[in-house]
């Protein structure tokens, strides 16, 4: 199988700037001084649809408009972020969109991925939101995106982390949520190229860690179920054989566990007065895992993969309140 080059990321970015928006670059001065290093945040959470998927689901229609094979109608089988992100391309290429989910998925997802015109099929899990988005692709005119497992939505996803490597130069380090591996495998493509200097780690749930067990295996990893975390984005089945020859070339991967999810997705909401999910905030407790090993000043770049959670999940997040305890680095 061959690895994705940073060509494809360059024209991923040509094809996405009519429909997609540049995301800002934010910093907390407070956590700076707190943690004694530059923290920067590349806010996906105001990217359309809330989240860096649009890139993906956009690019991919973009680039088979220019093969001239812009299909009738697109499927995808999605948790939430990639649902909304394919039914708004959909929408503006002015075709149909089908979207494959579990039962499960959050209602504020729901309703966006609706309301931009796609129809939602709920399925009792998400095993059989996969199979029958499988079958469904198998029509005549219709397109399959998947959230990760395909090169132009990881050429898409990679636009993020080039964007915010020429908006920030200088960074020793680049974190990335990984669910499926899409973000963060177009990452490292673009770090590689853009800031060879600077090591690129991974982050996901330990109550999700598939990535991790696949890392540490050396063979793909699927669980039987979808696993129950906080971080919804990252509650994949599986990473893809695609992505996982890109994530074995990262510099470092962490797992973090529930109450640090929590605990950073409050403290970042307060911090950056964004509305940021568990899944980009999760990626905090790594950085200082990561920065404590460090032995000189740093700059630091964390995607904020999205900002899409419905009110359910902000009750789980606030059942305790964290921001009593001041983020710092313990030696």
């Amino acid at each position: 199988m061959s690895l994705i080059d940073f060509s494809e990321i360059t024209a991923a970015l040509q094809r996405i700037q009519p429909y997609a928006s540049q995301t800002p670059i934010f910093q907390s001065r407070m956590l700076n001084t707190w943690l004694g290093h530059e923290v920067y945040f590349k806010a996906e959470c105001l990217q359309r649809c809330g989240a860096f998927k649009f890139r993906g689901a956009v690019n991919t229609l973009a680039w088979l408009q220019q093969q001239g094979q812009l299909p009738r109608k697109v499927v995808a089988n999605s948790s939430g972020n990639h649902a909304q992100a394919v039914a708004l391309a959909a929408n503006l290429f002015g075709i149909e969109a089908q979207i494959f989910t579990a039962k499960n998925v959050s209602a504020v997802k729901a309703a966006a991925t609706e309301f931009y015109g796609a129809e939602l099929t709920l399925c009792d899990t998400r095993v059989q939101a996969d199979q029958q988005v499988k079958q469904a692709s198998e029509q005549d005119g219709v397109y399959w995106i998947p959230p990760f497992d395909h090169p132009q939505v990881i050429a898409g996803q990679g636009t993020v982390a080039f964007e915010a490597l020429q908006q920030v130069e200088g960074i020793n380090g680049i974190f990335a949520p990984c669910g499926g591996g899409g973000l963060l495998s177009g990452t490292l493509i673009a770090a590689r190229e853009l800031a060879p200097q600077a090591e690129v780690i991974g982050v996901e749930p330990l109550a999700a860690n598939d990535a991790m067990r696949s890392l540490q295996s050396g063979e793909v990893f699927r669980f039987e179920q979808s696993p129950k975390t906080l971080a919804d984005g990252a509650a994949t089945l599986s990473i893809s054989d695609l992505t996982f020859e890109h994530l074995q070339h990262l510099d470092d991967f962490y797992t973090v566990e529930e109450p640090q999810i929590a605990y950073w997705t409050q403290w970042l909401q307060h911090l950056l007065k964004l509305h940021v999910e568990p899944t980009s905030a999760m990626c905090m407790a790594a950085v200082v895992a990561w920065l404590q090993q460090q032995s000189s000043p740093q700059k630091v770049m964390v995607i904020l993969s999205g900002g899409n959670i419905d009110r359910e999940k902000m009750q789980l997040l606030w059942q305790q309140d964290y921001l009593q305890q001041i983020p710092v680095l313990i030696e």
